[in-house]
């Protein structure tokens, strides 16, 4: 079938993207379902700084590839032996593919799915097929989504199915932005009712981390970021403190609590930032990391506080998530009004105006710009 899709050829053109266009608008073909896979009609599809950091050659990515990773859609046709989905259902993808057999999968640690992570680098699907044709190439499947697009064939093991009364611009959030923050929180970090968390970066996974922690029973809550809008969004969202992010950002966290928060969460994708959020981690305290730096980019710490402090670095990829299990439960948690993620929501845009809307994500301009296709 016939699809339009943005795809990326160029790694790295310089912003503004709504001038250098590096997310082009082209027709493709797309092959129909093969074994265990799914075609599924894309509804919305959420600006991510996951797919802003293969746009600016941060995270290399096998081109040209049709990007987009975070996204809700309807399933329009079911590809032979796959079990468990209807014509019609709504699903939330979710961008590691779970194979259920490798060691990660088998011991309850999906996210870290190694096949799932080698077609992932590869740019295909859990199956190692590509679907995609423009002219004699095969473009590459974004972490087994490729949501900018009208329509897309998934692995079955991309999708979670969730209620279908759900709106899809809210439902695209849940499988990028709310699964890897609230996890973060929630799964990796195990917030407690009263422990005190400080989260740094007010994007969107930040905000999604902040609502997990919050729901969690963070007490002192502390927000991070350096826009005064993002601070008073995180204010108003539940956080008990807002700080500026800056030299003296530290020493502030350390005050509040006295000593340091039990819990960090950085979500940036920074190393100065995480060495940040280690320096306001108090003795006995996790450190948790979520954002992606630059593969090259290296962090230290003193090592003798591993010890002599019992400190705690943990990484959170995908939050630390069992999607089948999480996205329903999340879903769950909003729906009762614990995790309002309808509040990310910033701006609605058109495909034609993808360009523009990473420009907005790269200055800070939004939290989550969602693509409606209907």
């Amino acid at each position: 079938m016939k699809v339009t899709g943005a795809v990326l050829e160029t790694l790295g053109l310089p912003a503004p993207y709504a001038q250098s266009q590096p997310l082009k608008l082209r027709t493709l073909d797309l092959d129909p379902p093969g074994r265990g896979e799914l075609l599924v009609q894309v509804r919305a599809a959420g600006l991510c700084h996951s797919d802003l950091s293969v746009i600016d050659g941060s995270r290399p990515r096998p081109l040209p590839m049709v990007l987009g990773h975070e996204a809700a859609g309807r399933v329009m046709a079911i590809g032979p032996d796959t079990e468990g989905y209807a014509i019609g259902d709504q699903v939330v993808f979710s961008f590691v593919p779970t194979c259920g057999h490798c060691a990660p999968c088998a011991s309850g640690r999906p996210a870290l799915c190694e096949p799932g992570a080698a077609a992932n680098t590869a740019g295909t699907l859990l199956g190692g097929a590509r679907r995609w044709h423009l002219g004699d190439a095969s473009p590459n499947h974004h972490l087994g989504v490729s949501a900018f697009a009208e329509t897309t064939v998934v692995s079955a093991r991309s999708a979670v199915r969730i209620d279908s009364s759900l709106p899809a611009e809210i439902a695209a959030l849940f499988g990028c932005a709310v699964m890897t923050g609230v996890g973060a929180a929630v799964n990796t970090a195990h917030v407690q009712p009263g422990g005190s968390v400080a989260v740094f970066g007010l994007g969107g996974v930040g905000l999604a981390a902040l609502l997990g922690a919050r729901a969690a029973g963070a007490y002192p809550l502390i927000a991070i970021d350096v826009l005064p809008s993002k601070l008073e969004l995180a204010r108003e969202l539940g956080a008990h403190h807002v700080v500026a992010a800056g030299e003296d950002a530290v020493a502030e966290i350390r005050s509040i609590t006295r000593g340091g928060a039990q819990i960090t969460i950085e979500t940036v994708g920074n190393e100065m930032v995480l060495a940040q959020a280690y320096a306001a981690t108090r003795r006995g305290g996790t450190t948790v990391t979520a954002g992606l730096p630059h593969p090259s980019r290296m962090f230290s710490v003193p090592a003798v506080s591993l010890v002599a402090e019992e400190r705690t670095i943990k990484g959170s990829y995908m939050g630390s998530a069992v999607p089948s299990r999480d996205i329903p439960r999340y879903v769950a948690l909003y729906r009762a009004g614990l995790l309002p993620v309808d509040r990310l929501l910033t701006h609605r845009l058109r495909l034609d105006e993808i360009n523009a809307g990473f420009d907005r994500l790269a200055l800070g301009e939004a939290v989550r710009q969602v693509v409606l296709f209907d």
